[in-house]
């Protein structure tokens, strides 16, 4: 199968993705979709998403994105489903993984359900370092706090003594 064949592949998998779409994600925080029907333009999706067009045509050319249908003239056309998957690659993107391992997992839903168990340990793998970075995150929080209320007891009693 090539890699902008995501469309014919037609089984579901347990996390409700079908091949090359992704989790239907519904969160907070998201745009809504650009008039609620199913085919956007480029510059609809880029709006919604944050993305650029120019970003959007190179995840296609990588296999990031599914084959995204085109009109007669040759615009692309993307559906809900197409921007379900985005929403997932966002917030893949805000954890840090690595274009090459999003390529990988998309590559890996197409190929059906044969790939459940190395999808599942692309997933875990990550998740394992997302949680690593979140404890240095918080590390890091407790100094900045320290500085802070260093800097905010120094301030309090310099106001003390000072009677301007």
């Amino acid at each position: 199968m090539r890699i902008g064949d995501l469309r014919e592949v037609n089984r579901h998998d347990p996390d409700g993705e079908r091949p090359g779409e992704g989790p239907r994600l519904r969160g907070e925080g998201r745009a809504p979709r650009p008039s609620g029907r199913d085919g956007y333009t480029i510059s609809e999706v880029a709006a919604h998403t944050g993305l650029t067009a120019h970003t959007l045509r190179w995840y296609e050319r990588i296999g990031l994105m599914p084959h995204v249908d085109r009109t007669h003239t040759g615009q692309r056309r993307f559906t809900n489903r197409d921007l379900d998957w985005l929403d997932l690659v966002g917030k893949l993107r805000l954890t840090g993984m690595p274009v090459a391992d999003m390529v990988r997992y998309a590559e890996l839903v197409r190929e059906g359900e044969h790939t459940f168990a190395e999808r599942e340990e692309l997933l875990t793998t990550h998740r394992a370092n997302v949680r690593e970075r979140i404890a240095e995150l918080q590390s890091t929080l407790q100094v900045l706090d320290y500085k802070i209320d260093i800097y905010a007891d120094a301030r309090r009693a310099s106001e003390r003594f000072d009677p301007v």
